[in-house]
């Protein structure tokens, strides 16, 4: 019998996700973008509540193309706001649209995003080894380092505990229980990309 982090086994939507996702170092700049809009949007609610708006969301928001969201205007954003397929919620789909101008901004400065993002742990992934649940911060000092510097570059929705979020999200830090079997795995595979220069 396999074991998972027990969040996961309320839907076979958060299974899937945590099976295939969760924890998995993230370097594309399009889907850091996609997780970074998706983590804000998620504020006051349930992640299952995004997961299952997940492909409205890359519908809609052009496949979360930060480009084509930075160059939404009113005619736009009102459509968004009209659509039952996302959260509508205007400082919400407003700050997508700011967003994704800050996000071109630091891909200008850093070369890219992931280069940025990833300047907060190292480089590396956090290895952590909870054993419960219970054991798991909401926030830690890299999250409140990068909630306080997004702010300062024009970001919204992104306060420490959303970036902490957004960090379990990207595999920035492994946070599956030391007893799931994606902890392992995880591990396993950022060791082998180490080993080769990754």
């Amino acid at each position: 019998m396999i074991t998972r982090c027990a969040w996961s086994e309320k839907s076979d939507l958060y299974r899937d996700y945590h099976d295939r996702e969760w924890g998995v170092p993230v370097h594309d700049d399009r889907l850091l973008f996609e997780f970074l809009i998706l983590e804000g949007a998620q504020a006051g609610l349930s992640w299952e509540t995004i997961l299952n708006k997940r492909e409205n969301y890359r519908r809609v928001f052009d496949g979360f193309d930060p480009r084509r969201v930075a160059a939404y205007g009113d005619p736009k954003v009102a459509q968004l706001l009209a659509d039952p397929g996302i959260v509508r919620n205007r400082l919400k789909v407003n700050s997508a649209v700011g967003n994704a101008n800050a996000f071109l901004a630091v891909q200008e400065e850093a070369g890219s995003f992931d280069a940025y993002i990833w300047s907060f742990t190292g480089g590396e992934t956090i290895q952590n080894r909870w054993k419960s649940l219970d054991d798991i911060p909401a926030l830690t000092p890299e999250a409140e380092a990068m909630s306080k510097d997004l702010k300062k570059r024009g970001f919204r929705f992104v306060g420490p505990t959303i970036c902490y979020a957004f960090m379990q999200a990207t595999g920035m830090v492994n946070d599956h229980l030391v007893d799931c079997f994606r902890h392992a795995e995880i591990f396993d595979r950022i060791s082998v990309l180490q080993a080769r220069g990754w």
